[in-house]
């Protein structure tokens, strides 16, 4: 009974090793098999990049708004953003103490006036000298002058619009006394039928710029520059694309940048003086490689692919990126137009490893990917 017994777990202790045995052989030939991974042929695209800039906005015209005479506001007659004609009345001063002048250099024009006609025939009888006429005249046109500046000023008292426009802050209300040389205007009108979008750029980037630009002088450069565009602060894209309308001839010392004026019509008035934009500039890459940005992973400050060799293995090829569109690359070198390499997954592969290569459509991978927000 014993021997039987010692038998039974003797066959019992065999059939485990050899069941043990059969999985290892099982897990090793499964670690042998390649793991599936996407590839792509690398095509050649037209593709539209844009270089981005901080932006400042500005009406096309902004002129401060001030008084030539010291008063008292007695009446605002224009609230903050009510559009306005030039020569329309803004603000009135009082007038109360010009008048009274004025009323007294009137009596003083009319009293030299009636000099002037007192001495006219005692002149032609030769009762008197001409001299006392001509003093006389002269008098006049002297209490003339001074009336004829208190009514200037007493017309200065109704401060108007210079230009067609948008009224902006108004900085003082009814009894602030007011003077022409306060530093502050009294407001701005600004015309933003049309706004300027000011930049810069370093002048190495400024350098680049220009060569690339078509054209023999600096202006045909600046007639050639394709139509821009408008980031504005809450992401949205601005519905007019507008134009580069100068350069500025002189670099900043302070900055060593170069400022560029950009114009952008603006009929809903949606911009206005301060804003804040991103500008865009285009630039068109035609029949280029390009590869996905996800197919590609960093090493020593190297940007390389995993490329598929005839025999499914991968090799790791650096490549030279000439510019980033979106979610791709712009490739000057590295791979060639019809090389397949990995779509992705690219941190877990090592130069020289067998995979089983999965062929996808370029298009499917290199969709831009959607921002999701909290």
């Amino acid at each position: 009974m014993k021997n039987i017994l010692k038998l039974l777990i003797v066959s019992i202790g065999l059939i485990s090793l050899a069941s043990c045995g059969e999985g290892k052989d099982q897990n090793a030939a499964q670690a042998a098999q390649p793991k599936p991974y996407p590839v792509y042929e690398v095509p050649t695209k037209t593709v539209t990049g844009f270089t981005t800039y901080p932006a400042s906005i500005e009406g096309i015209v902004n002129s401060e708004v001030r008084a030539k005479v010291s008063g008292y506001i007695t009446k605002v007659l224009v609230d903050e953003g009510e559009q306005v004609k030039a020569g329309q009345i803004l603000f009135k001063l009082e007038t109360q103490s010009l008048s009274q002048d004025a009323a007294a250099a009137k009596a003083n024009v009319n009293a030299a006036q009636v000099e002037v006609d007192k001495l006219k025939p005692l002149v032609e009888k030769n009762i008197i000298s001409s001299v006392q006429l001509e003093t006389a005249k002269a008098k006049l046109q002297q209490a003339q002058s001074g009336y004829n500046s208190i009514l200037a000023n007493i017309g200065y008292a109704n401060i108007k619009s210079p230009v067609d426009g948008y009224v902006g802050a108004i900085r003082k209300r009814e009894g602030a006394l007011i003077s022409a040389s306060d530093q502050e205007p009294l407001t701005t009108v600004s015309d933003i039928s049309k706004v300027y979008a000011y930049f810069s750029m370093n002048e190495s980037d400024y350098l680049d710029f220009i060569q690339d630009a078509e054209g023999t002088t600096i202006q045909d450069k600046i007639d050639n520059i394709p139509a821009v565009r408008l980031k504005l602060a809450n992401g949205s894209l601005y519905d007019q694309e507008g134009k580069i309308q100068t350069i500025n001839s002189v670099i900043n010392p302070n900055t060593g940048s170069i400022s560029f004026r950009a114009i952008f019509d603006n009929p809903s008035r949606l911009l206005t003086n301060g804003n804040s934009a991103i500008l865009e500039i285009p630039k068109t890459y035609k029949d280029v490689l390009v590869i996905s940005q996800e197919s590609t992973y960093e090493q020593q400050g190297n940007t390389l692919v995993f490329k598929l060799q005839n025999n499914d293995s991968v090799v790791s090829s650096i490549v030279k990126v000439k510019a980033k569109v979106d979610n791709l690359y712009v490739i000057e070198s590295g791979v060639e137009q019809g090389d397949s390499v990995v779509a992705k997954g690219t941190d877990k592969l090592r130069s020289g490893t067998r995979i089983s290569p999965q062929p996808v459509a370029f298009d499917s991978v290199a969709k831009p990917l959607e921002k999701v927000f909290n």
